[in-house]
């Protein structure tokens, strides 16, 4: 049987979710010759402008191949791709869990669609466990959907409300990954903070953390995706700041520094919640990397609003940031909201970038000289620290293993060291 070819857009889960799919999809004998699979994103029109743009160009250079979407984009608006000439069908986000549905549309000149109502999905199958089987860190979905709705978002309609996976599937499977000799497992989801009350007993985030500990005791590296900073128990922040095997890495979910524009966008923390958060998890264990999600030119955003955002930056000390130019979501309330005008986004993105790429040096060169333990990836003289800092060494190793490394120097945003005897 053929290798079935994959384009996923967006988000790691997407990304992850390709690989459970392409799993399962070879388990059912569905043959990968003939077919394209592209699991979209709707994050932001530019997200969904770059699926179709992925649609015509694997039909251009696969002519012969049977083009199926899948994925938020395609959940949120079926009729749309099964409109392009390049489709042959449509399946939704919780659709394409059942192998027959990438049988559609093979066989006729119509696409069919396949998208059920993502709002009345309820359950917790073990199809939503997965990981990437072919990379260094392995990524286990713990959680799907969102309860919340943020203005700018519309993945809640491409996802559905929140449901959480049992904690013993979850066990089980990093357990697996460990056996196949994975070092460091990702704990991912739409919004992994919510994880656990759709559950019996109604179990948090941090139980479900102690629960793999115990008992995947030979788990070395155990890291989180992005994490809405006002759902961090005390739970969770003691394990963040004082369980060495949870990686010294917190991505927040800030979005804005400007307590306006948070209200605006129906966030739930204030700038002084999230500076105080950072503040404590730095002074339990100051080797702690902050990242953070920072949306420029939000609807109403003002100079001083986005000097606000710039300024947190400093504040949180963010070293890894995800910035993101606001554009409007068809269907979402902040896209009737009065608009920032296109250039003003554009270089307010880039200004937060560089805010970022200079805090993020100034990292870097304090650790020249120390040493720090890099989980290798497939090139095999790069990989990550535990802080998630990028870093290329002088000797190769094999992927996935995990290497001592001292930090010589910095080079090409990125941190270069020799492997230590």
């Amino acid at each position: 049987m053929s290798a079935l070819e994959m384009i996923s857009m967006g988000c790691r889960l997407n990304i992850a979710e390709s690989e459970t799919l392409r799993q399962n999809l070879a388990a059912n004998n569905i043959d990968g010759d003939n077919l394209i699979i592209v699991n979209s994103c709707a994050v932001t029109n530019e997200a969904v402008r770059q699926t179709r743009q992925a649609i015509r160009r694997a039909k251009k250079a696969n002519p012969e191949k049977n083009i199926i979407v899948t994925g938020c984009a395609a959940q949120v608006d079926p009729a749309m791709f099964a409109d392009m000439p390049e489709t042959s069908a449509v399946v939704g986000n919780f659709d394409k869990y059942e192998a027959a549905n990438f049988k559609l549309g093979l066989d006729s000149n119509r696409p069919d669609i396949r998208v059920s109502d993502i709002m009345r999905v309820t359950e917790t199958a073990p199809h939503m466990v997965s990981a990437f089987a072919d990379r260094s860190r392995a990524f286990v979905e713990i959680q799907n959907g969102c309860d919340h709705r943020c203005t700018f978002c519309i993945i809640p309609f491409g996802r559905g409300n929140s449901r959480s996976v049992p904690a013993g599937l979850v066990v089980e499977q990093v357990q697996a990954l460990v056996d196949k000799g994975f070092q460091e497992v990702v704990l991912t989801g739409v919004d992994v903070t919510s994880y656990g009350p759709d559950l019996p007993g109604e179990p948090t985030l941090g139980m479900l953390i102690e629960r793999i500990l115990k008992h995947v005791p030979d788990l070395p590296r155990l890291r989180l995706s992005s994490l809405d900073g006002i759902e961090i128990d005390d739970r969770l922040f003691d394990l963040l700041t004082g369980e060495t095997r949870m990686m010294p890495h917190v991505h927040l979910s800030l979005q804005s520094g400007d307590d306006m524009i948070l209200k605006r966008m129906k966030r739930r923390h204030s700038r002084e919640q999230a500076i105080v958060l950072v503040e404590r998890l730095k002074a339990k264990r100051p080797e702690i990397a902050v990242g953070a999600d920072i949306i420029a030119g939000f609807p109403t955003e003002t100079d001083a609003m986005f000097a606000n955002s710039k300024s947190i930056i400093d504040q949180c000390e963010i070293v890894h940031g995800h910035i993101f130019p606001y554009s409007p979501k068809q269907g979402t309330p902040a896209a009737k909201m009065p608009q920032v005008d296109g250039q003003v986004i554009k270089e307010r993105a880039r200004i937060l970038r560089k805010t970022v790429a200079r805090r993020a040096n100034d990292w870097h060169r304090r650790l020249i000289g120390s040493r720090q333990r890099i989980l290798a990836e497939m090139s095999g003289n790069t990989g990550y620290a535990e802080n998630f800092a990028r870093v290329r060494f002088d000797a190769p190793a094999n992927k996935g293993q995990i290497v001592a490394v001292e930090i010589t120097g910095v080079q090409d945003k990125q941190l270069i060291g020799r492997v230590a005897a």
